[in-house]
């Protein structure tokens, strides 16, 4: 039978003399991880705020409605938020497009809804009914043609915009990617998050290569740390990539 006071490793016993020299290399361990863990994290950025934005109240706002390559709304008479002269990507009530959007290509609206936020995304959550998207009175003016800034190659992740800005936690990740490929079948804008800003910019939009909404195949490579080129345009401030998806690879 083991004495009390014996102490084991395995099944070799350690000479009493050993135990104060192995409690300091086991208390130096915890000491070096917990060092390590510290270093680790204050190396990375402070998470985003996203989410919706409840505290900024209801936006309403007037402009032109594109439904390329996803729901779009190019401001002309703004809100306290959002100003006139922005791009904001548009999103209705669960995983899917605002459906009064759909008769409405081209046209001049009023929107009303309620923003999701994190860095420099911007949503707009469109709620149900024509008092949240319908026509609105006058001709719809004029708007600058896309600013074409060349081929790029980003690496990033495939999310859908509205998860990615706060509205499911996680928004982004392996964990996340059935919920994104439901949203973006359903009409959600699709976005990349670069992994360095371009033109400033972390989070653009994403089209296919002639500019409608992302190629089927693309949803294979949602949610993870991929690499593709494809051209970068400017629609007002927002940037919009399209992709060629032949490029597409997994990190």
């Amino acid at each position: 039978m083991r004495a009390r006071d014996e102490f084991f490793i395995g099944f070799f016993p350690i000479p009493p003399g050993l135990r104060p020299f192995l409690a300091a290399i086991a208390a130096a361990l915890i000491l070096l991880f917990a060092a390590a863990g510290w270093f680790a994290a204050s190396t990375q950025a402070a998470p985003e705020e996203a989410g919706f934005r409840f505290d900024f109240g209801r936006q309403e706002v007037t402009g032109v409605l594109s439904l390329h390559p996803y729901p779009l709304i190019r401001v002309t008479e703004g809100s306290e938020r959002l100003a006139a002269g922005r791009t904001v990507m548009l999103s209705g009530g669960g995983k899917f497009a605002p459906p009064q959007a759909a008769s409405l290509d081209g046209k001049l609206v009023k929107a009303g809804g309620v923003i999701l936020k994190r860095g420099d995304l911007d949503m707009l959550q469109i709620g149900g009914g024509e008092r949240n998207l319908s026509a609105a009175e006058g001709e719809a003016p004029a708007l600058s043609p896309p600013e074409r800034l060349g081929r790029w190659r980003l690496e990033g992740e495939i999310c859908d915009g509205k998860c990615a800005a706060g509205a499911m936690r996680p928004g982004r990740g392996l964990s996340h990617k059935a919920c994104a490929n439901l949203c973006i079948t359903g009409g959600v804008p699709a976005v990349f998050v670069s992994a360095a800003p371009v033109e400033g910019a972390a989070f653009l939009l994403m089209a296919g290569p002639e500019g409608g909404p992302l190629p089927p195949e693309a949803l294979a490579f949602t949610a993870a740390y991929v690499s593709v080129e494809g051209e970068i345009e400017r629609i007002g401030d927002l940037l919009v990539f399209r992709i060629d998806p032949a490029t597409l690879r997994a990190l």
